[in-house]
């Protein structure tokens, strides 16, 4: 049965950048579309370099320790790195968050996602995308539904391009990867309707169809997205290592301890390892280790 969106969805009104802190908090920066058979049609392009690719230990150096890692077996990871977070005209703009947070990751994670190319890593892409009709916004009163409508999801909005578009709505202009980072042909894309990318996805599939085991991690917003989908990640007993400079977070980054830097001493803590652009291209670039350097090194 259809649901009244109408009924539920807020006097039309401006709300403030408090409001929206309030209402969604780090939910801004994350629900989305997805489910099985969601992704693009290029995520059916699993058959994957991954699989047929040699084993290649590297170390690369991390939080709370260094971490060696089998580049045959790792994909890259982004997260909801699209115009409503990151482009001005998007819904983080409209909201008032300092969208230059989102931005500094941008120039990192493309020099991350240059070399992982260059050495046959595969590369994953979540956007957060509903689908028109808020059909998988939640049921009625669910808080993913609540704070969505209130932070003004399905709204109407004329894109910078020039086109008319949607807020979160997917095969927009909102829920597009900002143009820095456009997806390429052989890329995976995978649409998801909540925080984690592995929720009602083909994510957990597809990395098993390729092998993967190590996830480095880049994109936003550290403390909703990128933090959940590396909490299921690990519940999988998949290895994250989320790279510190290819994230951001918009919520909370005035405190005196901002979420972005508590998600990253929870994450080094509990979850997995945190380390930097510029040490995944070394280790990318550097010699495999050697047998006995292996026994050396913690090998997850």
């Amino acid at each position: 049965m259809k649901r009244d969106t109408e009924n539920e969805t807020p006097e039309t009104r401006n709300l403030s950048r408090r409001e929206v802190l309030g209402l969604i908090g780090a939910t801004a920066a994350a629900s989305l579309v997805g489910g099985a058979g969601e992704q693009s049609a290029s995520a059916q392009q699993t058959s994957a370099p991954t699989q047929n690719m040699r084993s290649r230990i590297v170390k690369l150096d991390a939080k709370p320790e260094p971490i060696a890692i089998d580049s045959a077996r790792t994909a890259v990871i982004v997260v909801d790195m699209q115009n409503d977070f990151g482009t001005k005209g998007g819904l983080f703009d409209h909201a008032g968050f300092d969208i230059s947070i989102i931005q500094k990751a941008i120039g990192p994670t493309a020099t991350v996602l240059a070399s992982a190319r260059h050495a046959g890593l595969k590369i994953i892409y979540l956007k957060m995308g509903f689908h028109a009709d808020l059909s998988d916004l939640g049921s009625k009163g669910s808080p993913n539904r609540m704070r969505h409508l209130l932070a003004g999801v399905g709204k109407t909005v004329h894109a910078p391009n020039g086109t008319e578009s949607r807020i979160l709505i997917r095969d927009t202009w909102n829920t597009d990867i900002v143009p820095e980072l456009k997806p390429r042909n052989d890329d995976v894309v995978i649409y998801k309707h909540r925080f984690s990318g592995f929720y009602q996805t083909d994510l957990d599939g597809i990395l098993k169809q390729l092998g993967v085991k190590y996830l480095i991690v880049t994109g936003c917003t550290t403390s909703v997205c990128v933090e959940s989908t590396i909490r299921d990640a690990m519940f999988r007993d998949y290895v994250c290592v989320l790279l510190a400079d290819c994230t951001g977070e918009v919520v909370g980054s005035d405190l005196p301890r901002s979420n972005h830097e508590a998600s990253l001493f929870l994450i080094q803590q509990r979850f997995g390892w945190v380390s930097a652009s510029e040490e995944f291209i070394k280790a990318l670039g550097a010699q495999p280790i050697t047998a006995a350097q292996e026994q050396r090194w913690r090998i997850a």
